[in-house]
Order: structure tokens, then sequence, then C-alpha cells
């Protein structure tokens, strides 16, 4: 796991000035901290066998890459996404212990537990990409479809992050590393707008040619015959098995299978195709 940290040139000059300002060993606490972090979530994933590309370590604080599209179970996500949190909880109990034996300093103390906690609660934020927003989108996920829960996600991410801008106007107006992650966060979201439908068309890629062995329960779509097939993907939904029942006029008239579908769309580029025109035998 150590062979996929990857530091970002820019967190050295971080480094140099810290070391010049004598601030490194706040920074190196802040760095720790963010390392165990990460290494959560870059170890739970590996748990459950998942793709970890790289962990990352950026000049204003890190993230576990991993290449992953949205159809793992919901409930592997979601210890994935808590493995990064819950390492603050024994942090603080460790930092307590050695500070009651005399182990650690005043200093380092209570840096230690203000960085901690600040970390642990900005991270439960409901914004993406923070844990709190890969929440807030696993919580959607499980009655909207894929498309409908990341864009509900993005709206309560800029809704969110515009309070919280509010507030550091109001708090701390001037603190310039808060101004950096904000930048980035709002960087960020709008390159994930930009990018969602290419994160949904990923999602049906991996749900196509991936390989899982997941059980997943049915949940069937029902359809007009004159449906576009790219309509009907839009209503699959993480967690669920997609038989397609097809209509004309109240009457079932056909089903087919979700694969059916998603061969029809990246095999036969049958981009425009309605899905009564796949009612052929094969």
């Amino acid at each position: 796991m150590l062979n996929k940290i990857y530091i970002h040139p820019l967190l050295w000059v971080v480094v140099a000035i810290a070391v010049v300002t004598a601030h490194f060993i706040e920074l190196s606490l802040l760095l720790l901290i963010i390392f165990f972090h990460e290494m959560g979530h870059a170890v739970a994933a590996s748990f459950f066998s998942w793709r970890v590309k790289r962990i990352s370590f950026l000049p204003f604080g890190g993230v576990a890459e991993i290449d992953e599209h949205g159809n793992r179970p919901l409930k592997e996500e979601a210890i994935v996404t808590l493995a990064g949190p819950i390492q603050h909880l024994w942090l603080l109990v460790v930092a307590f212990l050695l500070y009651q034996f005399n182990l650690i300093s005043d200093f380092i103390y209570t840096n230690f537990v203000q960085f901690n906690l600040m970390i642990l609660i900005f991270n439960l934020l409901p914004i993406w990409p923070l844990d709190g927003g890969k929440f807030v989108f696993l919580w959607l996920s499980l009655k909207e479809s894929f498309p409908k829960a990341f864009r509900l996600t993005l709206h309560i991410s800029i809704f969110a992050l515009t309070i919280f801008v509010l507030m550091i106007l109001l708090i701390e107006p001037i603190n310039l590393n808060v101004w950096i992650i904000v930048a980035f966060i709002i960087f960020t979201l709008h390159y994930e707008w930009k990018q969602s439908r290419y994160v949904f068309i990923r999602f049906l890629m991996e749900r196509y040619y991936g390989k899982t062995s997941e059980f997943r329960k049915l949940k069937p779509i029902v359809v007009e015959e004159d449906a576009l097939v790219m309509d009907v993907l839009e209503q699959f939904q993480r967690g669920y098995k997609h038989p397609i029942v097809i209509e004309k006029d109240g009457k079932e008239t056909g089903l087919l299978d979700e694969n059916e579908l998603l061969h029809a769309y990246f095999a036969e580029k049958q981009l425009t195709a309605k899905v009564g025109e796949l009612l052929y035998p094969y």
C-alpha cells in the first residue's frame, strides 16, 4: 500500500515554508492525521479488492484515489467511506493516553486534538468530494437512479458550500488555508458537474463490462415501447438488477434483460433506438 503513495511537488514547498516559519511541528501533526485518514480509506478498499490507484498528499490535504465507478455494493462503499473518519477516534484516544503518561507535551497534544477534530468535522460536511458528500450520495442512491442521485448530491454540495463560505466570511475571512481548500472544492464541483455525463457512462460501462458476483435485488423498470434506450438506462439504480418490462397501451408486450439494453448501447451503438425495436429473437 505504501508504494501507492504520491506526494505533490507543491507539498515540499509548503514543508519548506513551515520550516522557515517555525511551523514544522504543526504541519507534521497535520500530515500525520491526513496520512492515517487516507490510509483508512485505502486499506478498507483493498480489503474489498477495490482498485486503489494511489494515495495522494496535496498541499491542502490528501485523497485516496480509487478506480471504482458506482457498481460496488452500497454497504462496501459505506464502510470504505467511514474508514477515513473513524481513524480520528482512535487517534484521539492514543493522544489522550500519551498525554496522560507525559509522553507528549501540552503543545503537541493541544494541536493534535484541534487538528484531529478540525479535519473530522470538515470532512463530514455534506459537500462532494468530502466523505460527508459521499455519504449523501450513498443515501440518495438508496431510492434514486444513479444520475439523479449524483446530480442531487452536487446540488446539495453547492448549497452546503455556500453556507460554509458565508460562515467563513463571518468567522475567519482572512484565513488563506481555508480559502485554498474552498477554491479546490469549487473547482472539483465545477469539474464533476461538467463530467457528470461521463461519470454516468462509466457507471454503465462498469455495469456492462465489469465482473461481479454480487447478488442484486430485482427491480423491474416498466416503460413504453417508444421509450429511448438511453432514457431507460438513466433509470438504472445502484444495488439492483433491472428487468425491463415493455408495454404498449397498458399491456405488456415483452421483457428485456438490462444487459440487452447495455449491449445495444455499447456494442451495437444503437444510441437513438427505442426499446420496442429491441424486441427481436436473439
